[in-house]
């Protein structure tokens, strides 16, 4: 059973700064890639950023420039380094771990945690 828990998310002021995380413990490790998702209020589920196996990043336009996702090998964890925040990053931001023994295929979901960028 994989269990996946994100951390981190809290009201902000706009301009502000947040870090999520999210871990599979015993499985973070042993990913292809782990990608962010981030759902507002009322619209689809949008891709937010990913981090594959070797260590590449990628990033949705909208997020690009001010998100930052990282590994923490020591810690078990990936990190999303949220800066300069805005209204409409105002969601729920989900992890999604997809692993090497699936053949980097289908997924395992966390909860979620809410961001909230508001004055």
């Amino acid at each position: 059973q994989v269990q996946v828990v994100e951390s981190g998310g809290g009201l902000v002021q706009p301009g502000g700064s947040l870090r999520l995380s999210c871990t599979a413990p015993g499985f973070t490790a042993a990913s292809c890639r782990l990608d962010w998702y981030r759902q507002a209020a009322g619209k689809q589920r949008e891709w937010v950023s990913t981090i594959k196996e070797d260590g590449s990043t990628s990033y949705s336009d909208s997020v690009k420039g001010r998100f930052t996702v990282s590994k923490d090998s020591a810690e078990d964890t990936v990190s999303l380094q949220m800066t300069s925040l805005k209204p409409e990053d105002t969601a729920m931001y989900s992890c999604k771990i997809v692993l090497l023994r699936d053949k980097c295929t289908g997924g395992y979901w966390g909860r979620g945690t809410q961001v909230t960028v508001d004055a």
